[in-house]
C-alpha cells in the first residue's frame, strides 16, 4: 500500500473520529449546564456505542458490497448531519440524536478503513504494518477533537461556557468530517474483494462457527473488558486513596501515552512481530499488572503500572485486526469486523455497569482480580490464535452450465 494512500486514511480516520469525539465531549458538558440529571448524562454517553452495536451489521454487510468510498460519502453526510442538528437546535432530545449519528457514523468508517486496508495490503508483515498505522488514528482523535471543542466553548462566544461557545465547537465538528471525505475520495478503490449481490444471504452470526473467530473474539472481548475496567476503576482507587484531580488525570494520560507509542513503534518490527505471540504476552503482562495494580497507592507507582498496562493493551489491537483479515474470507470481512466492533462497543456499555455493581459487593480491587484472573484464562486461547485457516471455507464455484451467459 502506498505510503502517501494511507496517510490519507489515517487522517481521514482521525478526523471523522474528532468529530464523534468533540461531539461526545459537548453534548454532555451542554447537557450539565442546562441542570439535567446525571442519568440523562449517562444516556447521552451510551448513545455513541449504542448506534454502533444496532448497526454494526448492516454496516459491515454495506461495506462488503459497496468498498471504501461510498460508505465513506455516507458516513460523512450523517457526521455532518448530526453535529450541524446539534449546532442549530441544542436541546436534549437533538443532542441524543446528534449522539446516534455521529457514533453510527464513527463505526461505519472504521469497519471500511479497517476492511480497506486489510485487502490492500501484501501479506502477514504488511498487515501489521498498516494497522500498527491505523491504530494510532483513535488515539489522535481523541486528543485533536476533545482540545478543539473545548478551545471553542472557552473562547468563540462572548465569554466562557456561553451558549455561542457550544454552537461554534458543533460547527467545527460537522466540518472535520468533510475533511475526511477530501482525503479518502483520493484513495483508489479495491474491488478484487466486494462480496456479490447474488447467492443466499448469510448471517454474519454464522462466523462464529469457526474456532479461530470464537478464539478471537474471546481474546478481544477480554482485552477489551481489561481496557474497560482501568478506565473505570482508576478514578474509583484515585479518589479513595485522595489522589487530586490531576494526579488521576496523569495516571490515565500515562495509559494512554504508552497505549500509543506502542502502536508508532509496532509497525516498525512488523516483520518480526508474529501476531499470537504479541497477543499471548500482552495478555500474561496484563494479568500479572492487575495483580499489583491495587496494591500501588502512591500517584507515581499507578502511572508506572498504567505504562506498563498501557504498552500491553495497546499492542494488541494491531495484531487481532491482521489475524482476522487472515483467518476470514475476503467477501465476509465486513461481516468479521462489524462482529468485532459490535461486541466491543456492547462491552463498553454493559461491562461498566457490571464492574459497578460487583465492585460494590467485593471491592475495586476484586474487580482487578476478577478481570485480572479472566485475562490469564485466556493466555492459552491467544497462544492458539495463528492465523493461516479461513474462519469459514469460500464457497466453491458454480459449475458453469452450458446455456450460461446466452441471452
Amino acid at each position: 500500500m502506498k505510503g502517501f494512500d494511507l496517510a490519507r486514511l489515517v487522517l481521514g480516520q482521525v478526523c471523522i473520529h474528532a468529530s464523534m469525539a468533540g461531539v461526545r465531549m459537548v453534548a454532555p458538558l451542554l447537557a450539565l449546564r442546562a441542570d439535567l440529571s446525571t442519568w440523562s448524562v449517562g444516556l447521552l454517553l451510551a448513545l455513541f456505542s449504542l448506534s454502533q452495536v444496532f448497526l454494526a451489521f448492516p454496516s459491515g454487510r454495506f461495506v462488503d458490497r459497496h468498498g471504501l468510498r461510498r460508505p465513506v460519502g455516507l458516513a460523512v453526510c450523517v457526521a455532518v448531519a448530526g453535529a450541524s442538528i446539534a449546532a442549530f437546535f441544542p436541546v436534549f432530545p437533538v443532542l441524543c440524536a446528534s449522539a446516534l449519528l455521529t457514533g453510527a457514523a464513527a463505526g461505519l468508517v472504521v469497519i471500511a478503513l479497517q476492511r480497506h486496508v486489510g485487502r490492500v495490503a501484501r501479506d502477514g508483515t504488511d498487515l501489521k504494518r498498516v494497522f500498527g498505522w491505523l491504530s494510532i488514528g483513535p488515539a489522535a482523535s481523541n486528543f485533536v477533537g476533545p482540545l478543539l471543542a473545548g478551545l471553542l466553548i472557552d473562547h468563540a462566544g462572548p465569554e466562557a461556557g456561553h451558549l455561542n461557545g457550544y454552537r461554534w465547537a458543533f460547527v467545527a465538528m460537522a466540518l472535520l468530517p468533510i475533511v475526511t471525505w477530501l482525503l479518502i475520495r483520493q484513495v483508489p478503490e479495491n474491488r478484487e474483494a466486494l462480496a456479490s449481490h447474488s447467492g443466499p444471504r448469510r448471517r454474519a452470526w454464522d462466523l462464529m462457527a469457526s474456532p479461530p473467530m470464537r478464539r478471537l473474539m474471546l481474546v478481544n472481548w477480554a482485552m477489551s473488558s481489561a481496557w474497560d475496567v482501568h478506565a473505570f476503576a482508576v478514578p474509583v482507587l484515585g479518589h479513595e486513596r485522595g489522589f487530586s484531580a490531576s494526579e488521576i488525570g496523569g495516571v490515565l494520560a500515562s495509559f494512554a501515552v504508552a497505549a500509543a507509542l506502542v502502536r508508532v513503534i509496532l509497525p516498525l518490527f512488523a516483520d518480526r512481530a508474529r501476531e499470537h505471540v504479541v497477543v499471548t504476552i500482552a495478555m500474561v503482562q496484563t494479568a500479572l499488572v492487575f495483580s499489583f495494580y491495587p496494591m500501588m497507592h502512591e500517584p507515581l507507582a499507578m502511572g508506572l503500572a498504567s505504562v506498563l498496562l498501557g504498552l500491553a493493551l495497546g499492542s494488541v489491537q494491531p495484531m487481532i485486526m491482521s489475524t482476522l483479515h487472515q483467518i476470514t474470507p475476503a467477501a465476509r470481512q465486513g461481516d468479521a469486523l462489524a462482529l468485532r466492533l459490535m461486541a466491543i462497543n456492547a462491552s463498553s456499555v454493559v461491562m461498566p455497569i457490571a464492574f459497578g455493581s460487583v465492585g460494590a459487593v467485593i471491592g475495586v480491587s476484586g474487580v482487578f482480580w476478577f478481570v485480572g484472573g479472566a485475562v490469564a484464562l485466556g493466555a492459552r486461547q491467544a497462544w492458539h490464535l495463528r492465523p493461516g485457516v479461513h474462519a469459514e471455507p469460500a464457497s466453491p464455484p458454480k459449475p458453469r452450465q452450458p446455456d450460461e451467459g446466452k441471452p
